[in-house]
């Protein structure tokens, strides 16, 4: 008895689909590993697998943060990547559903963070002091903080210069114990002065002891009423970020159920 042989039909799968869901969940496998690999080489670079007790907040960790957005993106890539080449079904629902809780829970973020604003500063005025008090003890968090009061927001301490008296270092008491930043404040909360290009490390000292000479040079305006502003200024480009990420997520849900219901449809075609 002559056997049949069946040519698979390539129509019924749309290589276009198909291969644009590779393609953009290939950029995303590969933004993963990358922001995975600078997570735990800034890990590596602290000791903190060798000595788990300098984590003192591991939730306020810049490096961990790191790590778990990079992980997240790295096994969303993948599920959407292999499962799209590979015509995996399996794959395909996986990353439908990684999306849709990904959408969730972005959603849920969104409105809690519209109803709780008041929790929500509270939590950011908490996360903020304490990277204050370890400023000098995790590199990652100086760093952040640097960032933040120098180039992102130009603001200095949570609500004004004084809150720096909750690190040891800037303390004013701290010059009985021979403190050279005492009654003072990190570089980062200098005003850059015009033509300045390398920027003076010691431009913090001695500015907030009484009777300082001269006009202080320092963001008098704290960290969290320059967010507030910030978010209010950039209110519509922050929204159309968020829902141009939204657009994306539900084009990448609809992308793999339409391509898995392709599959599907070529397989029962088979039989």
């Amino acid at each position: 008895m002559p056997v049949r042989k069946y040519r698979r039909d390539q129509s019924e799968v749309s290589c276009c689909l198909k291969y644009v869901i590779f393609g953009f969940n290939v950029m995303f496998w590969l933004l993963g590993l990358g922001i995975l690999a600078v997570g735990i080489w800034a890990w590596t670079e602290k000791d903190i697998f060798n000595n788990l007790s300098r984590l003192t907040n591991i939730a306020l960790d810049p490096a961990f943060i790191l790590i778990i957005i990079g992980t997240v993106t790295f096994i969303i890539g993948f599920t959407g990547c292999v499962g799209a080449l590979r015509e995996n079904t399996c794959l395909l629902a996986a990353y439908a559903i990684f999306l849709a809780i990904l959408l969730l829970l972005e959603m849920t973020a969104g409105i809690l963070g519209f109803i709780f604003k008041d929790w929500i500063k509270s939590q950011a005025t908490g996360g903020f002091q304490a990277f204050i008090i370890h400023y000098r003890e995790d590199p990652d968090q100086q760093n952040l903080i640097d960032w933040i009061q120098e180039d992102w927001l130009q603001c200095c301490g949570i609500e004004g210069p004084k809150d720096w008296d909750k690190n040891n270092y800037f303390n004013c008491s701290s010059k009985d114990v021979g403190s050279r930043e005492a009654c003072g404040v990190p570089f980062s909360c200098c005003k850059r002065k015009p033509n300045e290009i390398i920027k003076n490390k010691q431009c913090g000292y001695d500015v907030r002891k009484p009777g300082y000479p001269g006009e202080r040079s320092i963001y008098e305006r704290g960290c969290l009423r320059a967010g507030e502003e910030w978010v209010e200024t950039n209110l519509v480009p922050v929204a159309g970020v968020a829902v141009g990420v939204a657009v994306l997520q539900i084009l990448g849900i609809c992308f793999a159920q339409n391509l898995r219901a392709d599959i599907f449809a070529q397989k029962a075609k088979w039989h």
